[in-house]
């Protein structure tokens, strides 16, 4: 979440959330009167959730103490599972909000859709959401998704910057999920977009992980299918290349939310969050948490906001 994992992939939309069982119901009754809520939002207790992996719960953490310190009463259910169970719980109030991935969620939508740009994407959410009686705010700078990456010293002997570079070096070892060689955005993108199709495919199941890290730093493969928050990025100084024909759409984090529970307070306190968020702090965040120092996602959290300003 990856940006994205291997249960992502098998929620049954292109890279969606991950696959887990359904974690408790609130008793919060999100649609109650208010009754002057100290963060000027609806009095009932906002229930944070998430998906299944260290990110969403590391983000679902950042919203919920970042609503705490505007005085909004919040309560987390995290570790949930795919859209096809966060999607109902928004609806029936067993979570009101939880830190979404904005292509992905327009994909669960609309398999179909075409929209590329953050913008574009986030326009058409808008609509597609509002449906299921579900709000989005804005989204965040922080992104992520899959990439295309080499390491900087491959980068450095041939001059590769973006996609586009890589008709340069044809033919190369491309790795990634078994999943990449059908996909829009993965092979036959590669050859339609950027008409680079001299590629040989090399499967790797684990998504990005260790295994096709190792591959890409030890030149098994030239070119791998990483996503833009693993840590793998800064730690074995890997290159994501730049995507200037938006092969790749946007998949930036933004919250998700029960309209109950819209008010200008709760938007402005979210918006402060992805006004500051980017994608180098999802790689530290999850550094933190998911390596050697093994940090809670509330601290890794609580330390981010500080650092951020927020509280």
């Amino acid at each position: 979440m990856s940006i994205f994992s291997k249960g992502r992939v098998a929620a049954g939309v292109i890279a969606v959330g991950a696959v887990v069982a359904l974690a408790g119901c609130s008793q919060a009754d999100p649609t109650a009167p208010d009754t002057g809520n100290a963060g000027g939002g609806d009095s009932s207790q906002i229930t944070v959730g998430s998906f299944a992996f260290p990110e969403s719960e590391i983000l679902g953490e950042i919203y919920a103490q970042a609503l705490e310190a505007r005085g909004f009463d919040v309560q987390t259910k995290f570790n949930i599972g795919p859209r096809q169970q966060t999607i109902p719980a928004l609806q029936d109030g067993s979570i009101n909000l939880i830190p979404e991935y904005n292509g992905n969620l327009l994909a669960y939508y609309d398999t179909e859709f075409t929209q590329r740009t953050t913008e574009d994407v986030d326009a058409a959410l808008t609509d597609a959401v509002a449906a299921d009686d579900l709000v989005v705010y804005s989204s965040a700078e922080a992104e992520d998704k899959d990439a295309y990456v080499v390491t900087q010293a491959y980068a450095e002997a041939n001059g590769l910057t973006s996609i586009a570079d890589l008709a340069k070096v044809q033919p190369f070892s491309l790795g990634a999920n078994p999943q990449f060689a059908e996909l829009g955005y993965g092979i036959p993108g590669l050859a339609s977009v950027y008409g680079v199709s001299d590629v040989t495919f090399v499967p790797y199941e684990d998504f990005g992980g260790p295994d096709t890290v190792r591959a890409l730093v030890d030149n098994t493969v030239q070119v791998a299918d990483i996503y833009t928050t693993s840590p793998a990025l800064v730690a074995e100084n890997l290159l994501v290349l730049e995507d200037p024909e938006n092969l790749i759409a946007a998949q930036n984090v933004l919250p998700l939310l029960s309209a109950s529970i819209d008010t200008p307070e709760l938007k402005e306190a979210l918006d402060a969050v992805s006004a500051k968020l980017t994608t180098d702090d999802l790689i530290a965040l999850r550094d933190r948490v998911e390596g050697s120092e093994q940090a809670s996602a509330s601290t890794a959290a609580a330390d981010w906001l500080k650092e951020a300003g927020l509280v």
